[in-house]
């Protein structure tokens, strides 16, 4: 039995209905039905309705898909905001699950949940996580040809596909907007949202027109994800998307099991290989550039420890190799650039070691928070000296050209791809910076930062080299391609081989690797390259060649060096920016008054943590044998009286006349050995400048 509610009347909210396992739905032209039987589920999007066709909760699709009992602190409160079509921000430290908070909902809707994302690496995983799952998943991102692009596209069209990832850069092209009104998409997910942010660490202006599409689904929910937000950034983000109403949910950035802690160091390979010793298990150590990557893993194993190293510059097969040896624990150690860890799901890395200064607390905080995703004990070390502080600001500067020099490099990309003004845009090329370097007499470094400068003003995408597998599809139908072997003897061998060896090759790209289709034909592999390009010629089939070098493509039309624009406000504004969060960085490392996890918690702006007791200056007070309580106390007694002036010792053993003299003196001395109060001449002490 079952009752028909008028149009613009509903019986339930969407999550009551879930909750209750009480379905209901719209009968066309006459309204709203529900029923008893637990069949399909409704979702209300800002008064549009979306079939939600698993039947299941949202515990039973986690359950299902992922094998989990139950929802990580935070996410459920998210699914069920975007359940209530609401538009949410979702800010989830390194590892708090983010994926499942748009992933579980997309499973319920019906219709097709867009994801947009600039980390092409992180949604290959994601794609091919979720089709392992049974979960129909594409992918569209620059770096993919045309012909490419094109079948996904299609796929996506004419195919079930609940979850289409997007570069930000292929949201708003001409062909995606083409075939969006023929999309039911039900939910955007945005993830890396600090991305939209002129004010976050890593700003990409292709992310500013995202809110652009929401003109063309009206009252679809928007959920944005990041893991490293300031308070600034977190109502940016939700202004520029054009959310309905301010709506975030934030889990605490505290890590109780991880431990922060810093040592000025001028031998950091002593220490490093102490460190190593002392902490058994998993770890990642991180430093600046290449070449130390490789020194730094060679020192390791000549000293007996297990270490490999990594970076963006080794071939894909090569970083593939190196990353899975890491995962499964037959390297216990990876050194890398900040190219490794990103969308890595390994839970029990125990030791994070940075030897460099990291640029800001965003990009320390992301990459330290790599350790101990298990909550067990593990530990975030980094090690600096003074001249890395020097080194930090000389990077800023290099990371900076002046604008005279950031055209004459993009006029050198137009020349060296050979490009006519007003041609290009969407094109990509595999590209190289030591090789393009190198034949313009440029520093690499210069280049790299000046190629993020026209990337951060909209013009390029630079994209890392993705292993991306040969593919192939048959174009002809069955009776035409049987006529075309008849005709063409010699590709009949090639063809019935492929026809034995891939299923579903006339449906969808598959993969296909060229050495197994010669070795089963006796011949070499560059033969069978030859016959596919020249059956893709032919348009028999489609080839797409595997690619593993990194990719640039042109997002604009090429234009003259000279009209290259480059504002100085904003020149000098993300300069500025990027001054303040080195500086920020500089003082977390240069300080020892404060206890690290509520320093860096508090950059984020949740000021409520309490002393982690674990860190380096925790561990320090701790040594003084002071409760927490004790201390605060004492504190709270001494610090106006030797900020209006100075005192002696026995006037704030007498300010304290509730504590003890010895729980005074202790916490006075910790409190002078870490540079919190100053010892002037006759036993006067007094509050240091803060």
């Amino acid at each position: 039995m079952h009752c028909i509610l008028k149009p613009g009347q509903f019986c339930f909210k969407p999550r009551i209905a879930l909750e209750k396992n009480f379905p209901y739905g719209q009968v066309p032209g006459q309204g709203l039905f529900f029923c008893g039987a637990s069949l399909n589920v409704l979702s209300l999007n800002s008064n549009l309705f979306y079939w939600m066709v698993s039947g299941l909760t949202i515990q039973q699709v986690l359950a299902k898909y992922w094998g989990y009992a139950s929802f990580r602190p935070v996410q459920e409160d998210i699914i069920r905001s975007v359940m209530d079509g609401k538009d949410t921000l979702a800010l989830l430290p390194t590892g708090g699950g983010k994926s499942v908070c748009f992933q579980v909902p997309g499973l319920i809707f019906d219709g097709l949940t867009l994801v947009v994302t600039p980390l092409i690496a992180l949604m290959k995983d994601q794609v091919e996580n979720l089709r392992k799952r049974g979960i129909t998943a594409e992918a569209v991102y620059s770096g993919m040809s045309l012909r490419e692009i094109e079948l996904a596209l299609n796929h996506v069209m004419h195919g079930s596909i609940k979850f289409l990832y997007l570069s930000p850069e292929r949201l708003l092209t001409q062909r995606f907007l083409d075939i969006l009104p023929s999309l039911h998409i039900s939910l955007i997910a945005i993830d890396e949202a600090h991305c939209i942010s002129q004010w976050g660490y890593d700003f990409r202006p292709p992310y500013l027109r995202i809110a652009e599409i929401r003109q063309y689904l009206p009252g679809v929910p928007v959920l944005a994800l990041t893991a490293t937000a300031t308070r600034t950034v977190v109502s940016d983000i939700q202004e520029k998307l054009g959310f309905r109403q301010r709506n975030s949910f934030e889990r605490s950035f505290e890590r109780r099991n991880l431990a922060y802690v810093v040592f000025k160091e001028e031998n950091k390979l002593d220490r490093l290989l102490r460190i190593v010793n002392w902490v058994p298990g998993s770890a990642i150590i991180y430093v600046r550039n290449r070449r130390k990557t490789r020194e730094i893993a060679e020192f390791l194993v000549k000293n007996n420890i297990n270490a490999d190293f990594y970076h963006a510059g080794l071939s894909s097969g090569e970083r593939e190799k190196k990353q899975d040896a890491w995962k499964s624990g037959r390297k216990r150690i990876i050194v890398s650039t900040n190219a490794f860890g990103m969308g890595i799901d390994k839970p029990d890395v125990r030791l994070v070691v940075h030897l460099d200064l990291p640029e800001s607390i965003e990009a320390y905080f992301q990459e330290a928070g790599r350790a101990g995703r298990d909550e067990i004990k593990a530990y975030a070390v980094l090690l600096y000296e003074e001249a890395d502080i020097l080194d930090a600001w000389h990077n800023l500067e290099l990371s900076y050209p002046v604008p005279d020099l950031i055209r004459q490099i993009y006029q050198a990309l137009g020349n060296y791809f050979q490009l006519a003004t007003g041609s290009g845009r969407d094109m990509a090329f595999d590209f190289e910076i030591s090789e393009f370097s190198s034949q313009y007499n440029l520093k690499p470094v210069t280049v790299f930062n000046a190629l993020k400068f026209i990337e951060r003003e909209g013009f390029i995408v630079m994209n890392e080299a993705v292993d991306t597998p040969s593919k192939i599809l048959l174009n002809a139908r069955k009776d035409d391609l049987y006529r075309f072997q008849v005709e063409n003897a010699s590709f009949d061998p090639l063809i019935k081989t492929i026809l034995r060896s891939y299923g579903g090759i006339f449906t969808e790209p598959t993969v296909i690797s060229e050495a197994e289709l010669a070795r089963r034909l006796s011949t070499s592999p560059e033969e069978i390259v030859r016959a596919l390009k020249y059956l893709n010629e032919r348009e028999v089939l489609t080839y797409l060649p595997r690619k593993n070098k990194p990719q640039l493509t042109f997002s604009s039309e090429l234009i003259r060096a000279a009209d290259l624009r480059i504002s100085p406000e904003n020149y000098a504004e993300r300069k500025k920016d990027a001054k303040r969060r080195l500086e920020s960085m500089i003082e977390y490392v240069s300080t020892s008054k404060n206890c690290r996890s509520r320093t860096l918690i508090g950059y984020f702006g949740q000021n409520d943590s309490k002393r982690c007791g674990i860190c380096d200056v925790c561990l320090n007070r701790n040594r003084a044998g002071l409760s927490e309580f004790d201390f605060n106390n004492i504190v709270a007694v001494i610090k106006p009286l030797l900020k209006s002036q100075g005192q002696p010792m026995e006037a704030l053993i007498e300010a304290c006349y509730n504590i003890s003299e010895e729980k005074v003196i202790r916490a006075v001395s910790w409190l002078a050995d870490n540079d919190k109060i100053e010892m002037m001449d006759g036993g006067i002490f007094r509050w240091a400048d803060e």
